[in-house]
Order: structure tokens, then C-alpha cells, then sequence
């Protein structure tokens, strides 16, 4: 047995007791703003992406690669974050986020070329990870009680609904008075309390015995992930090539290594036990599936608002309010409904009314049945939210809770990020394939170079610009039909390895998983390797 292989022999010496926190819920409110932030800046840019085009000019692909980057980074980088809070504190990685996305932030407001863009929105990315698993653990330790730590875990994912719905709104108010910059801004305000209010209403924790961080893990689950990326994105959007076929033959290779590293460590990066129960593995695949199936269509009906409606950013962000309303009603209406259906029933009812949704964006144009449409399909997605960590953590022995967790996490923030890279390819790729291959170099990359050109060109009477708008407008259609492929499938995933999940409510599942289980050191402590 290499020394890779062997256990902890000795547990290290208990960790000094936290100081009792004296007004936990007031320290649950600086938490929240910072979780909401994470989901927002997701899609605070969607309502920026016609003006940023025009600013900076990026190539379609580098446009993808803006949006994108930041949900790859964040997950790929979630449970390391998580590894990393046992050892230095949850509140100091805490701190460190929030300083870490507020340079980040300013850096990507003043962005002048799309590189620098794009590494500003890595490193929101990775600073974001930093932050979630911090907030989780710091409210599983803040609230003994278990109940209140039930309730506090609720209001936890629903600052995650709310921050995914309300981001293009915000976005859209900002851009009605300044550049598209200031849509990054909003992540000062949002951090500063959290840096002013931390020691004083927090309380910091360390895991007694964390284990060992290996970097290497850490290496190849990132150099595994993100080739991977690339080759779906590529191909998508240019067909298949060497180059995405290096990229996919590599990524394999190194994602089979990670596998095998795991299989040997005595403290891996991501326990692969778990997924030898069918309720855990359908729980992430649930969470991995029907966030590509919501984010891809979401990503894309801001731009058809402005770019092809004509729309003002505070006009459309208006028009984005019924799908805000419909994920944060389905997130609310989740709970009561699973205390009394089994979740996989809850989840498919939901699925049902997403497909409705979809349907609609397929075959029909206009603001008002675009809006209505993405609102149900909002609706429809939003029990995924609230159930799937849960299912994974409540399926995870009380000993990996925690890694339950943050694994359930890291499939939430990649399904997002994979429903921009695969629809959003897809999209692109029918857009290039619409427009007429005389059109004017730059026209056919994306819909606001060929806008811009329409309006430059003196010969030009508006037909670049209705050319445009129509590839545009099949793009759409086209992702919410590959969506509504991933919705089905989701479906399929969940009444085969979920419908055997019993009606147990999602109070009961937040007790005795997400917010700690009684028996439980780790995750009573909220640890979150």
C-alpha cells in the first residue's frame, strides 16, 4: 500500500471551539447577498452581450467563451474551494472570495479587449467558488437548532433561484443609464457588507482533520473538464476537425486519470463510492441535465429581446420579470409538494410543464409568447433546483454528506455552464449556416456585428440586419428543441434511477443532510471537502 493509499491513522486535535454567534439570523442576511450575487452574474451579462459585442468586437466563439468561463471555473473549481475552507477557515476563504470577486469585478467592467474579458471572468469564477461552499458551511455551523438550520438551508437555494432569476433584470436596469461595464459593478455594493459585517455577526470553524489536498486532482479534473468543453464547442460551432478531436481524445485521457487517482487516494478530490448508489448518481445527473436544459434557452431570450425585438435593456429586462416570477414560484411551491409526492413525481410534473414551455420557443416569435414560454419552462425546472442536492446529500452515508453537497453543487454551477456552451454552440452554428456566405466579414459570427455593419453600411437598406435577426431567431428555436432534448432525457434519467425515492419532504432531507446530520461531526461542522 503506497502511502497515497493509506488512511489517516491519527485524528488530529479537536478544533477550538467557535465563539456562540449571538444573531445568526442577521448573519444569514450578509450570507444571502453573496449567494444571490453568484447565480446573478450569470446572467447579469446576457442583456450586455449586444453592446460588449459592438464594444469589443469578440469573435463568436470568444463571445461564448465571456459568458461560459465563468460557470467552467466556478465548478471545476467548487470542491477544492470547499477542501480549502477546512483548512484556513470558512470565513477567511469567505473573505478572500469576496476580495477576490470585487478586483475581478472592476477588472471585467473596464475590460477593453475580449481577452482581458474573458480572465476577468475566470477569476469571478474561481472566486465564486471560493464563496459558496463558505456560505453553506457557515449556516450549517451558525444554526444548532434543527429546524432553524432547515429553514436557513431553504432560504440558502432559494438566494440561488433568485440570483439565476433576477440577474438579466438587474442587468437590464443598469444598462438603461450606463455602459455595459456597470453590470459587473453591482458585485461591490454586494461583497462590501459581507467584508464589513464578517467578524462581527460569523463565526469562523476549521476542520480538525481535513486531510491531505492533492493538487494533482485538482490538475486533471480541471485539464480533464475544460478540453472537453472546448471540443463540444468547437464542433458545434464548425463541425467536426482535428483540433476538437485532439482536444476530445485529451480530455478523455485525462479524465481517466482522475478517475484512477481518486480510486487510489486515501482522501480524493471527489469520492467515485458515491456513485455506486443509483440515487446519487440520478440526483447529478438530474441537476447536470436540467440545468443545460434551462440555461441554454435563458442565455439566449435576452439577446432575442433587444437584438431581435428592438427592445430597450430596461424593456426587456421588464419582459423577463414572468420568468423570474415562475422559478421563484416553482422553487416555492417544491417543498410542500414533495412532503407529500415523492420527488421523482414532483420532478417530472415539472419537466412536463418545461417541455409545454419549450415547445413554444420552438415554432412561435414575438416578445409576449417568448417571455410567457421561458417563464414555464422556469417554472418547470425550478424543483431540480431545490430537489437534486438534496436527493444527493440524503442518498450519501452521514460520513460524505459534505461531499454529497459540494458535488451536487459542482453538477448545478456545470450544468449552467454547459447550457451556454452546448445550446449557445449549437445556436451559433445554425446562425452562421442561415446567413448568405456573401454576407460582410464579421456579419456572420454573431448577430450584433452583422446589426452593427447593417447600420454602417451606406449601400446596406436593412436587409444584413433582417438576415440576421432571422438566422438569430432559428438559432433559438433550434437550442430550445436540442433543450427540450435535454428535458426528456432528464425525465427518462429520473423515472428510472429517482421514482423508487420516497415522499420524505424537504425539511426532513435538509435535517438530516445539507444542513448536517445529527451524528455527524463533519457535516453537523459543515464541512464541505
Amino acid at each position: 500500500m503506497t502511502s497515497e493509499e493509506t488512511p489517516r491513522a491519527q485524528a488530529a486535535p479537536p478544533a477550538k471551539a467557535a465563539r456562540p454567534v449571538r444573531h445568526p439570523w442577521l448573519g444569514l442576511a450578509v450570507l444571502l447577498l453573496p449567494v444571490t450575487l453568484m447565480t446573478a452574474d450569470l446572467g447579469v451579462l446576457w442583456l450586455a452581450t449586444p453592446y460588449l459585442a459592438a464594444d469589443l468586437t469578440p469573435s463568436g466563439s470568444e463571445l461564448l467563451w465571456i459568458t461560459d468561463i465563468y460557470g467552467f471555473l466556478t465548478a471545476g473549481t467548487l470542491v477544492v474551494m470547499g477542501t480549502l475552507g477546512d483548512r484556513i477557515g470558512r470565513r477567511r476563504l469567505l473573505l478572500f472570495g469576496s476580495l477576490g470577486f470585487i478586483a475581478a469585478s472592476v477588472l471585467a467592467a473596464y475590460a477593453t479587449d475580449p481577452g482581458t474579458l474573458i480572465a476577468a471572468r475566470a477569476a469571478l469564477g474561481i472566486a465564486g467558488a471560493a464563496v459558496l461552499p463558505s456560505t453553506l458551511s457557515l449556516i450549517s455551523h451558525m444554526f444548532t437548532d434543527a429546524r432553524q438550520r432547515a429553514k436557513a438551508i431553504a432560504l440558502w437555494v432559494t438566494a440561488l433561484s433568485v440570483g439565476l432569476a433576477v440577474g438579466p433584470i438587474a442587468g437590464g436596469v443598469l444598462l438603461n443609464h450606463w455602459w455595459w461595464g456597470s453590470v459587473f459593478l453591482i458585485g461591490v455594493p454586494v461583497m462590501l457588507p459581507v467584508l464589513l459585517l464578517a467578524k462581527a455577526l460569523l463565526p469562523e470553524y476549521r476542520d480538525p482533520d481535513p486531510g491531505r489536498l492533492d493538487l494533482l486532482s485538482v490538475a486533471l479534473f480541471l485539464l480533464a473538464v475544460l478540453p472537453l468543453i472546448y471540443a463540444v464547442k468547437d464542433t458545434a460551432a464548425h463541425g467536426p476537425g482535428l483540433t476538437p478531436a485532439l482536444a476530445l481524445t485529451a480530455g478523455t485521457a485525462l479524465a481517466v486519470a482522475f478517475v484512477r487517482r481518486q480510486n487510489r487516494l486515501a482522501d480524493p478530490l471527489l469520492d467515485l463510492r458515491l456513485f455506486r448508489d443509483r440515487t446519487f448518481t440520478g440526483a447529478l445527473l438530474t441537476l447536470l441535465l436540467g440545468m443545460t436544459a434551462l440555461n441554454g434557452v435563458e442565455y439566449l431570450v435576452p439577446q432575442y429581446l433587444q437584438s431581435v425585438a428592438g427592445l430597450s435593456p430596461l424593456a426587456a429586462g421588464t419582459w423577463l420579470l414572468p420568468g423570474a416570477a415562475g422559478l421563484v414560484a416553482g422553487s416555492q411551491l417544491t417543498p410542500a409538494l414533495a412532503q407529500r409526492t415523492r420527488p421523482a413525481h414532483v420532478i417530472l410534473a415539472g419537466l412536463a410543464v418545461a417541455l409545454a414551455g419549450y415547445a413554444v420557443t420552438t415554432v412561435v416569435e414575438g416578445v409576449v409568447p417568448v417571455s410567457l414560454a421561458l417563464a414555464v419552462i422556469m417554472f418547470g425546472v425550478a424543483p431540480i433546483s431545490v430537489l437534486g442536492t438534496t436527493l444527493a446529500v440524503g442518498a450519501a452515508p452521514p460520513e460524505k454528506a459534505g461531499a454529497a453537497a459540494a458535488t451536487g453543487q459542482t453538477a448545478y454551477d456545470l450544468g449552467l455552464a454547459l447550457g451556454i456552451a452546448v445550446t449557445g454552440s449549437v445556436a451559433t452554428a445554425v446562425y452562421r449556416a442561415e446567413m448568405p456566405s456573401d454576407a460582410p466579414a464579421g456579419a456572420r459570427d454573431t448577430l450584433g456585428a452583422a446589426l452593427d455593419l447593417s447600420a454602417r453600411l451606406p449601400a446596406d437598406t436593412g436587409e444584413l440586419a433582417q438576415l440576421a435577426k432571422s438566422a438569430f431567431t432559428s438559432g433559438l428555436q433550434t437550442a430550445s428543441a436540442l433543450s427540450a432534448g435535454f428535458a426528456a432525457v432528464t425525465a427518462v434519467l429520473v423515472w428510472t434511477l429517482l421514482r423508487g425515492v420516497p415522499a420524505t419532504g424537504t425539511v426532513p432531507a435538509a435535517e438530516e443532510g445539507a444542513a448536517g446530520a445529527p451524528g455527524s461531526d463533519r457535516v453537523r461542522d459543515g464541512a464541505t471537502r
